[in-house]
Formats: structure tokens, sequence, C-alpha cells
């Protein structure tokens, strides 16, 4: 068995390294829904691929280990994880959410869980006396995302963790923007964690799934309950291919970061922007929290223009940096927040809490920062409005 003490080496070798049987490096796929059984009650472990797979398992106990939780679950998409995560709570509950999150997980809370009487109040949870005021009987988790999508705007994890067990309820923190490989909310006193894989552990763009990680046996049964009783699993090729990006997760990720932090420095001190969001930038909401939670500000910047500049043009003048959904492959990825990725979340919503419709969202890369400075340079120059 290897030994290693840093998660760099955990990123190859951790949850279920290789296949004892061939001595293959690699977890191979098991590309099947079921299993023999010797007999009537006898089996090898396995029966069923919905219940258990061996490429499956062997993901979900990598991201356990990473994220330094009792067990992990592998979904068909991050959508799929947090609805699962969701269904741990029964009509009358009450969830709050963080003022700015991912659309779809305001989608899934506004249109399908309140079908169930489940219900959610957003709250600023940057505010840790206003949140703790808002813990009422019904209230039975906090959701949260830090730093946030799209706002990048960051909470004090360990502090709402804190919130949540003085008052008996669950702490639920959405680490897709970050990874493992830059902060652990486990470590913090979280009791779940969820990743859309599809964005930086996956990290080429080819794979959609979802992961989430809990810290105690009793959560792990109900969610392996879940799990199994919804069906939305992970399919062993796309496990693999999930386990084959973690490997490397922690090269890419530190060229992602550093591009990052470049291209936040560059849009801070352009005369077009008017305003940057990055939690790596010194004068950034939340910059010392996020220093002391996560290893350095992540790859997601986003940002506004001066009203000199039409956004539109500046979509359409990208080269090099694509207009698309997602993030976190190894290409760069531009997109328009308010129409594409927040668009589920009312306009009225989203004025309030600063997804405007100038806002701008980049995933930063890792190609050449030079290639990507001057394609935001070239695309900046071409939308501003001449008089």
């Amino acid at each position: 068995m290897a030994t290693y003490k840093n998660i760099e080496s955990a990123l190859i070798h951790g949850g279920i390294y290789g296949d004892k049987t061939t001595g293959a490096v690699n977890v191979p796929i098991y590309q099947t829904s079921t299993y023999e059984q010797k007999g009537l009650g006898e089996n090898t472990g396995w029966e069923y691929s919905r219940t258990g797979n061996p490429t499956r398992a062997a993901l979900e106990a990598l991201i356990a280990e990473l994220e330094s939780g009792k067990a992990g679950f592998a979904f068909a998409s991050g959508m799929a994880a947090i609805t699962a995560v969701l269904s741990l709570f029964k009509a009358g509950d009450k969830v709050l959410i963080s003022s700015n999150v991912y659309g779809g997980t305001f989608r899934v809370l506004d249109k399908i869980f309140k079908n169930f009487e489940i219900s959610y109040s957003i709250e600023d949870t940057t505010n840790l006396e206003a949140l703790e005021s808002k813990i009422t009987d019904e209230v039975k988790a906090i959701l949260i995302e830090s730093p946030a999508n799209p706002l990048l705007t960051v909470t004090d994890i360990k502090a709402v963790a804190d919130i949540a067990k003085k008052h008996g309820i669950l702490s639920i923190v959405d680490n897709t923007f970050m990874t493992p490989y830059l902060q652990r909310p486990i470590e913090l006193g979280v009791d779940i964690v969820i990743h859309s894989g599809t964005k930086y552990l996956g990290g080429h763009s080819d794979v959609v799934s979802g992961l989430v990680v809990v810290n105690d046996e009793v959560l792990a049964e109900r969610l392996a309950f879940i799990q199994n009783s919804t069906g939305g699993v992970l399919g062993p090729f796309d496990s693999f291919l999930l386990i084959r990006g973690i490997k490397t997760l922690g090269v890419r990720l530190d060229r992602h970061t550093e591009n990052a932090q470049k291209a936040a420095e560059y849009l801070s001190s352009h005369k077009a922007v008017k305003k940057v969001y990055y939690p790596g930038l010194p004068n950034a909401q939340g910059y010392e929290i996020n220093k002391r939670q996560a290893k350095n500000g992540g790859a997601m910047i986003s940002f506004e223009l001066d009203e000199n500049y039409d956004i539109k043009k500046f979509f359409k003048s990208l080269k090099l940096i694509a207009l698309a959904e997602s993030l976190g492959g190894v290409e760069s990825l531009v997109c328009h927040p308010a129409s594409m990725t927040h668009a589920a979340i009312p306009y009225e919503i989203r004025q309030k809490v600063g997804i405007t419709e100038g806002l701008i969202r980049l995933s930063i890369g890792i190609e050449s920062i030079d290639d990507l400075l001057a394609d935001l340079e070239q695309a900046i120059a071409e939308s501003e409005i001449k008089s």
C-alpha cells in the first residue's frame, strides 16, 4: 500500500488504487449492470450496478479521502448530487442558501422541492449575526458556496459550520469552484460537501458528474439509501474518466490559479473595467477569510466593463476564449450569468444580489497567459462604443 502525506500524492494513489487481480495501475472499467451470484444470499459484495459498481466505488473512496470525509457518493450530474442531498429533508423543512449560488441550485429548490413543501430563503451568509437570526425551528440546513457563483463572494465556512452545530442543523458546502486541492470544508467542520465533478475534477469538459462527501456514518447510510433508491448514479466509464481527471488536478489547478491571478490583476488595472470580483485580490471582499480557509483565490473571475463598452461585442470579439456554459476545463470559457448560468433566477432577485446584466464570468484555463490577456485586450478594444 502506498504511503503519502500530501494531497498531490493522494490525488494519484488515494481511494482504491489499481487492480489487485492483474496489477494494473488503473482501476478497470467494470462495464456491467449485474453480477453473477454464487447462490441464494451469497455474492461477492456486488449485486447490481445501481447499488454499487467497483469503478464507481473507487471514485467514491477517492473523493471521500480527498475531502477528509467518511463516505463519498458519485452521481450522474452535479444537479443529481444536489437533488440527492436535498432529498434528506421532508415537508415543512427549510434551507437557508447563500445570496448568490448556482442558478440550478436555486431552480431545483424553487421549482421542484417547493412542490414537496421544502422551503428556502436567500440570505447574506457573509453576515453571520444576521444569518444566525434567521434560524427558526423549520430551518434544517445552511447551504453555501464559497467563493460563490458568480460574484465570488467569500463566506467564513468554519463560522457557518459552528452556527449550524450550535443549532443542531446541517451545514452544506458546494465546493465545486475550489475542489479539495484548494479547500476542504469538512476539515472546517462542515457536514456535507457537494461537487459538480463536471468542472475542475474532471477538468477536460468531457464528462458530466456530481459528487457528495459526508462527515459521519449516519449521514452516509441515509445518503446511500437515497442514491440507491432514486438511482441517479454515475456510470462506470464516466467514473473512470473522473478518476483519470483527478490524477492531474493538482498540476492543472496550479496553472489555472497562476493564470487567474495574473488575469485578475490585469483586469483590475484596466481602464475599461469597472469592477473585478476575484478573492485573490487584496482589496476583494473576504480576501483575508479566503486566505485562511483556501490555498488561493481559485481560477474563476467575474467582472463588469465600463458603460462605454458593449458586452455583446465583447463576447463576439473573443477569439481564443469560448463563450460557453460550464467552467473548470483546461480551456478558458466565458459566460453571461444573467442570461446563461443564472437565468433561472428571477430578474428582481438577480438585481438585488448583484447579478447584473453587465456581469461577465471567466473560467480561466491553462493556456498561455500571454495569449489569454491578448485575447481579452483585443476583445475589450473591439467592444468600445465610439462616440
